[in-house]
């Protein structure tokens, strides 16, 4: 099996260890070595699951090949973390637990430190880029598109034909509605309807969703 860490040690790091457990279940591939946290002490016990292995500086001074899962929920400090891994041996493979559906594998285009959560769904011609986080059950329509470092809190539904680009968060139970171009660094709060473009860098909420300050 190929040794892996998880990048976050608070409750959807525990998530991702237990899909981790799921998927060696169906096939043996995840030697779980532990986690890494900038902000707990070394050798922190993380429920039955490992301990704190180290910080940024313990990945990047690792000498040998271990892949890397990331457990952070907030784009911004997402994509900080990963611009400060600078070790050629650190992987960054897709974790994505059995039980998400897809409707068609063939195409569906997804790049690399992904992580896909329970009972998440799929439908045909989806794109993703990297390092995107969908929670459970959540899902992609027909012909969406994805960039990276976007997360997708629980119950998010993103409706056909929907553009998204990088470092944008969905509250959960969000909805955004066919067609809509998503941008950068947007928020869509918990439980609110999407219904026109975004501009970059706002809040939406309610149903419809209304633009406000971050």
């Amino acid at each position: 099996m190929d040794k892996i860490a998880i990048y976050g040690a608070g409750g959807f790091g525990k998530e991702v260890a237990c899909i981790l457990n799921k998927i060696n279940e169906k096939k043996p591939t995840w030697d779980l070595i532990g986690f890494i946290d900038d902000g707990l002490e070394l050798g922190t016990k993380v429920s039955h699951f490992g301990e704190i292995l180290g910080g940024i500086d313990y990945l990047n001074n690792l000498q040998e090949e271990v892949s890397i899962v990331f457990a952070i929920g907030v784009p911004r400090i997402l994509k900080l973390i990963v611009d400060k891994i600078n070790n050629p041996l650190i992987q960054f493979p897709n974790i994505i637990h059995p039980d998400v559906f897809v409707a068609d594998e063939k195409s569906l285009i997804m790049g690399k430190g992904n992580v896909i959560v329970r009972a998440c769904s799929f439908s045909c011609d989806v794109r993703l880029g990297d390092f995107n986080q969908m929670n459970s059950i959540s899902s992609l329509a027909h012909d969406v598109t994805v960039g990276s470092y976007n997360v997708f809190m629980p119950l998010s539904r993103i409706s056909g034909g929907t553009k998204i680009g990088d470092l944008n968060l969905f509250g959960i139970g969000s909805v955004i509605l066919q067609n809509l171009i998503v941008g950068n660094n947007t928020r869509i709060s918990a439980g609110s309807y999407l219904m026109r473009n975004t501009k970059d860098g706002f809040l939406y909420a309610g149903n419809p969703a209304k633009k406000f300050d971050i």
